[in-house]
């Protein structure tokens, strides 16, 4: 969702700058690489680590980056879609494809977002407080699997993140990478099914062509 389908990590950067200037520290690019894609669970400790400040803060922590997340999610005109996202739920509803939205980002942050895409593009929504272990673990991806239904050899994942495609990956789907930030190719996973620049690049074709489609003559000779 955030830096994928709507770019919302601007809005988080104000925060996470705001909450490392209140921990007496400085928010820096290494710490955004090192965070992004994680539940607010795992980020905050990555930054508080990084802060060289105590655990002892990472509840007050968690809790101002919620809050003020929260506030700047709702401000009017906040949360804008990234290019190609519209387009690409717009051709993907109108086929009749199911789609569920996986988030890291709790229920009330998943709630604002789909307010403004459109909650008729998702088939279901699993939101980072809904599943016991958060990306990297496959976890979130599989409960949204279970929800629609379906094979994971039959879904293709987006992500923005390392840490969100390693989820996908794990989840035994065909996963595609659309970095919100640049990324060295060493640190490219060698099982990510395509890399791209913009959901531009992405269209029908592109997925259908990355999921596994069983034999229909394999199945019918039993």
């Amino acid at each position: 969702m955030d830096g994928l389908l709507v770019d919302t990590e601007p809005l988080w950067t104000i925060a996470e700058n705001e909450a490392a200037a209140r921990l007496g520290g400085r928010f820096t690019p290494e710490m955004k690489l090192a965070m992004i894609g994680h539940g607010i669970d795992t980020a905050v400790p990555i930054m508080v680590s990084m802060l060289g400040r105590p655990v002892s803060d990472e509840p007050a922590t968690t809790e101002f980056l919620l809050r003020r997340s929260a506030e700047l999610f709702r401000e009017p005109g906040a949360v804008v879609a990234q290019p190609g996202a519209l387009d690409l739920l717009g051709a993907v509803t109108a086929a009749g494809v199911s789609t569920a939205l996986v988030s890291s980002s709790y229920r009330a942050l998943v709630d604002a977002v789909v307010a403004v895409l459109g909650a008729h593009h998702f088939t279901v929504t699993v939101a980072g407080d809904e599943v016991a272990r958060r990306k990297p673990f496959p976890d979130p991806y599989l409960a949204a699997i279970r929800l629609l239904g379906a094979d994971p050899a039959a879904c293709v994942v987006l992500e923005d993140s390392l840490t969100g495609a390693a989820a996908g990956i794990a989840a035994g789907c065909a996963t595609v990478l659309v970095p919100s930030m640049p990324i060295a190719a060493a640190d490219l996973p060698g099982q990510v099914a395509a890399r791209v620049d913009s959901l531009h690049a992405v269209d029908l074709a592109t997925l259908a062509g990355l999921v596994h489609r069983p034999d229909p003559a394999r199945a019918d000779s039993g």
